[in-house]
């Protein structure tokens, strides 16, 4: 297991069986997101996307009360408290929302208990969210006040449509894990006991499989969900001619002939 030194230890990372591990590790705050939590999470994902031992990344909270229970309000009065400190926090929350975006492997969100407002933002920059069955899900934003730009609410109707976007949005209630599902917000709901050794399962199915091809998929996919003119097409043409002629590719087939589990290098 490689554990990574941050500058914070409200935020874990380490690297065990290809899977890299982030823990937003606050738990006597329901992992609410501070300050140094945002700009720790660039910091693992440059590392993640550097590594070549890392096939797929999973984030998780710390406890057993929250995945992320959103912002923390306490930090609002210090680091929110002016124009200036409101664009300097934005900053640093931008950039790691980006961050997860911008990772090419894929991202799983373990969820359990409250996944609220910003860390509802979180899990949805994931391609895959398996959550426990005490697992719940809220924007408060219209009990506070707020505004969400855009790009939030464009990724949340990605995912589950207008319709319910606007329901999540409009009612800002707490749903429960089986209507998240039934929505499309997660992918699976399993009991609390099994969370953890699906998302491995997962996991590990993941990280054994080609990377190159996983990773034009997962271009593919995000691109179909832009709008039109913004689709780069010819970078999945790209990426699909990569897998053909890779390593992988031959090892693949030859796998298959030989009746054997293939060992893919992800070149």
């Amino acid at each position: 297991m490689k554990q990574l030194t941050l500058q914070t230890e409200r935020m874990l990372a380490h690297v065990e069986d290809g899977v890299g591990w982030i823990t937003f590790n606050q738990p006597e705050k329901r992992n609410a997101v501070s300050y140094d939590m945002w700009l720790a999470i660039p910091e693992i994902i440059s590392s993640f996307t550097a590594d070549d031992d890392v096939r797929v990344v999973v984030m998780k909270g710390a406890g057993d009360r929250a995945f992320v229970s959103g912002a923390d309000i306490s930090e609002f009065e210090d680091k929110r408290g002016s124009a200036d400190a409101v664009a300097t926090y934005g900053e640093a929350s931008g950039a790691a929302n980006a961050a997860l975006r911008s990772l090419e492997k894929p991202l799983i969100a373990m969820i359990r208990g409250y996944c609220i407002g910003g860390g509802l933002g979180i899990a949805l920059a994931a391609d895959l969210r398996v959550s426990a069955e005490d697992g719940q899900f809220a924007i408060p934003a219209a009990k506070l006040g707020l505004g969400y730009g855009y790009s939030g609410v464009k990724e949340l109707v990605n995912i589950v449509g207008p319709s319910f976007a606007k329901e999540i949005f409009f009612t800002a209630r707490r749903f429960n894990a089986q209507e998240a599902k039934d929505m499309g917000l997660v992918n699976r709901v399993v009991p609390v006991a099994d969370l953890e050794s699906t998302t491995q399962e997962l996991a590990g199915l993941i990280a054994g499989n080609a990377p190159l091809t996983v990773k034009a998929a997962r271009a593919a996919i995000n691109e179909a969900s832009k709008d039109p003119a913004q689709r780069d097409i010819a970078n999945v043409d790209a990426m699909v001619a990569q897998c053909f002629a890779s390593q992988d590719y031959i090892e693949g087939r030859r796998a298959f002939m030989e009746k054997r589990k293939p060992q893919f290098a992800g070149r």
